[in-house]
């Protein structure tokens, strides 16, 4: 888009990068002259004010001169140390002339001192000049008969020279300093020769020319950042190119930009952007081109002439000048935009020179000039093609899913060219390493399953009173007796109590037990005083009568109405249940004592009323009597409904107990929402300290309800371990993240951070969940107290599949780390399978009995061998003999297994090899003795998975396999059912059945190369007889699977 422009026939040259305002000085051009013909020259300087929004530039300070100029360049020369604050413009003029101009003081009027120095040592017309932008007292400049001037600022008058002149000498017409190399300069001449010196040297060092003798060079520009690189411009329009030159290779060009159609004038490499180059021809183009790949990426409006020199602003990188010869320089910015603007600001220029009134004496206002509507939209100027390297990001950084920093540079890598790859940095943050070891260790509990020995440590180190109370209930849960454990823990032991209530009690002295005759002698001994059964009219005599007649009812309500009510207990347990229970009813209605209450709870087991009534200071009391009194079916459900009441009082150290109460009932979520509404710090040290208590509760909640289903994820559980999943996701350990995610779960957050964490981990989808019994959960949960404690083992955090019924014996499992700070435990039930024939769980294996060979009556001895033994015609010559033991109708399969041979390859009709002058008879196969029936028990639920997941990988294998060998029926080998006698024999360790159940999971998740390291991890640390019959072939399947990717 056009930005100002000046009505000049001049030269030009942009004030340096230092330099603000931003100038543009200009010179009268030499061999032009504009429309009046005048002779006139003048230096001038224009300031560039982006904040006009008309098109002309501000003139700051003109010098009339005697001469024309050639060339200008505007350094920083002497800036400071000359005292001349704006540098100095130096002309190289038509005769040869050199001149120096301060700047400062020709936009301060002071022409007579304008002239700094002034040189006529050239011969002919300064054609070249180029200051250095390493050392910018010094300039070169260039003329007629190859004459080439270095000049010292400090010595102005004895200018050096770069070497000899070239031969044969001609005109030099533009030159260059190399812009990453100080002692460097090129030269070009019309001729089409380019020439690079060495000043240390003080000699040529090298010519670059082009073979085809049509290059006539017009410009010169040094790659900004590749020292060795170079481009030339050829203004011959039978060659209308530039060519880009590597000094490495001068042999022939690099690079050949060709899209002008007549010969190019001039050349300007943009030292902000290495990757634009701009160019002007005859063809009245402005081109800007990608020097490094050819592609031509802006082009400036045609105008009406031709372009003699384009030059980019050091300041402004996005602004640019162009002289044209129609006496006009242009200044443009390549970032696009309208030519709305540009019409409209001509329109008013137009209407400002008639001015408001009426020019035919009407005397009457013009209204404002409307430009005509036209049809067409406005022509916009395209902007460039890439974004400039001075509005592009120097560095990037962005966070990546899991913990990951991807940063990159815009800047070439070391060693590497302009345009080239860039290197792309991913790094793994991790931040909250407190909190990755307190996981680990967590993960390390979970492992070995070592709950108690973890729950103590947290009492040693708990910071709080509150805290270590907490984590000695949660301790309590793994005791042989947790009520027990939990009354002391409230303060209430029976021992203590024994030792208090002893010295109130009468002292009795120790007696020998009495025998029955013993008994009977000391009552015949008693003096007798007889029974009086008479009724008298008082209250003994109404109870007498009713007891006579068998009314205990009305005995009893006598005895109350008398206050006897030691009596009325008594007749009421001779009257039956009913009237004991309706007498136990009247008295605690009348009596009106301090322990009533508790007395009639005890008696009518009725302790709802006891929780719901109870004072909450006494919360204590009130939960040690839950613990001594409730059945198990509603023993969870009173510790709720004391932790409800205690969790909406308005004390908060009573709030804060509430938890105790949930973590007696082993309510999780409960737990879970009492920690959220207690205002928990929402840091990730405090989360670890819930995840923490909820993996515990629901181990011990789990421990105590063996026959019950797993417990259930509510929708704050899940929320917090979604949380704690994010959480350690960030930090990296994306595997034991994707562990804690509880399944089946609903809301969308887990669900989409599910997804992305298998897609993390390399996982296609997501696990495939086998079929499994989905037991109802019960409500409300159910404790068992007072039942001895199971021994130990590892569970998941998160909510997974579990079978019905727990297993007897105990289970583990194998962790597997793939992540640099917390290994992934997997704590479902994995499964195992061997090979063999497919019988029952418990049934051993087929016998195979086989019958000698029975010899005819007729047959012969052999006759002597003659002869080579020749196969019988139909065999194969090339059969390979089947190994000892391999089953009956298998030849040797791939990868040391065996494979089925199909019923009709074995053909009775062929005979068998035998002896030379033996018999020939068709030998039958011999049939087997069926095996002995055994009953068969049925495989554990927790087992059936096993067998499922490994026959489904053998079909999915079979299912995809392109190659014949693998696409054949599977052998018995290859059936995957185990027996419950091999995953529970006495030689068959735990670790290995934990292991084995880990490598099923993996085979779930489509993980099979960590399937494979688990494989190998239980094969280095395990007896080898104990897993020769069965490994093998699970390293078959999963490497096959992993090969076909099924």
């Amino acid at each position: 888009m056009k930005l100002k422009e000046i009505n000049r026939t001049a030269i030009q040259s942009w004030s340096p990068a230092q330099q603000h305002p931003i100038y543009l000085a200009t010179g009268t051009s030499a061999q032009q002259l504009d429309a009046s013909f005048s002779t006139n020259a003048s230096l001038e300087l224009f300031e560039l004010d982006l904040s006009d929004p008309s098109l002309d530039m501000k003139s700051c300070g003109s010098f009339s001169s005697s001469h024309r100029y050639h060339k200008l360049v505007w350094g920083p020369c002497g800036a400071d140390a000359q005292g001349h604050p704006a540098g100095l413009v130096i002309a190289g003029g038509e005769n040869g002339n050199v001149i120096l101009y301060d700047a400062a003081k020709i936009m301060a009027g002071e022409s007579d001192n304008a002239v700094v120095a002034e040189s006529d040592r050239h011969t002919g017309a300064v054609r070249g000049l180029d200051v250095n932008p390493f050392q910018t007292n010094l300039f070169a400049s260039g003329a007629n008969e190859s004459e080439i001037y270095i000049w010292d600022l400090n010595n102005f008058e004895s200018p050096m020279t770069p070497g000899p002149k070239t031969q044969p000498v001609e005109d030099i017409g533009c030159l260059s300093w190399n812009r990453q190399v100080q002692h460097i300069l090129a030269s070009a001449s019309p001729s089409g020769r380019a020439s690079v010196w060495d000043l240390r040297k003080n000699d040529l060092i090298i010519k670059v020319s082009d073979h085809s003798n049509k290059m006539h060079c017009s410009g010169l520009a040094w790659n900004p950042e590749v020292a060795t690189q170079l481009v030339l411009a050829s203004e011959d329009d039978r060659m209308p190119v530039i060519q880009m030159w590597d000094l490495r290779f001068a042999t022939s060009p690099l690079r050949i930009l060709e899209n002008h159609t007549r010969g190019v004038l001039a050349i300007a490499w943009s030292v902000a952007d290495p990757e634009l180059l701009l160019s002007c021809g005859k063809d009245s183009r402005i081109l800007c081109w990608n020097p490094n790949t050819g592609e031509v990426l802006y082009e400036l409006p045609a105008g009406s002439q031709w372009c003699f020199d384009v030059q980019w602003c050091p300041r402004n990188p996005a602004v640019l000048s162009a002289a044209r010869f129609d006496g006009h320089i242009d200044i443009y910015s390549i970032m696009g935009g309208s030519s709305l603007a540009q019409s409209q600001r001509h329109a008013d220029q137009i209407s400002n020179s008639f001015g408001n009134v009426d020019p035919f004496g009407t005397g009457q206002t013009l209204p404002p000039l409307q430009l005509p509507q036209t049809t067409t939209p406005p022509a916009s100027v395209n902007p460039l093609k890439k974004p400039p390297k001075w509005i592009r990001r120097p560095v990037g950084a962005s966070f990546a899913f899991g913990g990951k920093l991807v940063s990159l540079e815009n800047g070439p890598a070391n060693g590497q060219e302009p345009g080239g790859p860039r290197l792309v940095h991913v790094s793994q943050v991790v931040t909250e390493t407190t909190f990755l070891t307190r996981s680990e260790q967590l993960q390390a509990m979970l492992s070995a399953g070592t709950f108690q020995e973890f729950c103590q440590e947290k009492i040693q180190a708990a910071q709080d009173q509150f805290e270590k109370t907490v984590w000695s209930f949660l301790k309590a849960n793994f005791e042989s007796d947790i009520r027990s454990k939990f009354l002391e823990l409230l303060g209430f032991n029976k021992e203590e109590l024994a030792v208090k209530v002893r010295p109130t009690l009468p002292l009795d002295e120790e007696k020998e037990p009495e025998t029955p005759a013993q008994v009977e002698d000391a009552a015949a001994e008693a003096p007798s005083e007889g029974v009086d059964l008479s009724i008298s009219k008082d209250m003994d005599g109404l109870i007498t009568q009713a007891l006579l007649t068998g009314n205990f009812e009305v005995a009893v309500e006598l005895c109350l109405l008398d206050d006897r009510m030691a009596d009325s207990i008594i007749l009421a347990i001779a009257g039956g249940a009913d009237l004991l229970e309706k007498t136990q009813r009247k008295y605690f209605h009348k009596t009106r004592g301090k322990i009533t209450k508790l007395i009639s709870a005890v008696v009518t087991k009725d302790w709802r009323d006891v929780v719901t009534a109870c004072n909450l200071h006494n919360w204590k009391e009130a939960l040690a009597a839950v613990m001594t009194y409730a059945k198990p079916d509603e023993f969870s459900s009173l510790c709720d409904l004391l932790g409800v009441r205690l969790e909406a009082s308005d004390e908060a150290a009573l709030r804060a107990h509430a938890c105790l109460c949930y973590i007696c009932a082993g309510n999780v979520d409960k737990l879970v929402a009492c920690w959220k509404t207690a205002g928990q710090q929402h840091c990730p040290l405090a989360l670890q300290d819930l995840v923490e208590k909820v993996v515990v509760l629901r181990r011990a909640v789990e421990q105590t309800q063996r026959s019950a289903p797993a417990v259930s994820v509510g929708s704050l559980l899940a929320e917090e371990l979604g949380r704690y999943a994010g959480l350690l996701a960030s930090q990296g350990s994306l595997s034991t993240a994707i562990s804690y995610l509880p399944d089946g779960s609903g809301q969308a957050a887990l669900k989409e951070l599910r997804e992305r964490l298998s897609r993390a981990l390399g996982q296609q989808a997501a696990p495939v969940q086998t079929p499994r019994v989905q037991p109802q959960h019960p409500s409300p949960q159910l404790r068992q107290a007072n039942a001895p404690v199971q021994p130990a083992t590892p569970i998941a955090p998160v909510q997974m599949q579990t079978p019905a019924s727990a297993p007897s014996q105990q289970q583990y499992y194998q962790p597997v780390s793939n992540n640099k700070y917390g290994g992934m435990f997997l704590n479902r039930y994995v499964m195992f399978a061997c090979a063999g024939p497919q019988n029952g769980w418990n049934d051993p294996p087929s016998l195979s009995r086989t019958s000698k060979k029975k010899i005819p009556e007729n047959y012969t001895p052999p006759a002597p061998i003659t002869a080579p033994i020749m196969a019988p015609m139909g065999a194969d010559h090339h059969a390979q003999p089947v190994a000892s033991g391999a089953p009956q109708g298998s030849i040797p399969g791939p990868q040391g297994g065996f494979q089925q041979i199909p019923p009709q390859t074995l053909n009775p009709s062929i005979p068998t090899e035998g002896a030379p002058g033996g018999p020939t008879d068709r030998i039958h196969p011999v049939q087997s003795i069926p095996a002995e029936k055994i009953a068969k028990k049925p495989i554990p639920e927790e087992h059936l998975v096993l067998k499922t997941t490994f026959e489904g990988l053998v079909q999915k294998c079979l299912a995809v396999a392109s190659d014949p060998v693998s696409a054949k029926r599977p052998p018995s080998y290859f059936k995957l059912s185990t027996t419950l006698t091999d995953l529970l024999s006495p030689q068959l360790s735990p670790a290995i059945v934990g292991g084995l159940h880990t490598m099923a999971q993996r085979v779930e998740a489509r993980a099979y190369a960590e399937g494979l390291g688990i494989h190998t991890h239980i094969v280095s640390s395990s007896n080898f007889s104990e897993t020769s019959a069965f490994m093998p072939v699970l390293k078959v399947v999963l490497t096959q699977a992993n090969k076909l990717g099924v």
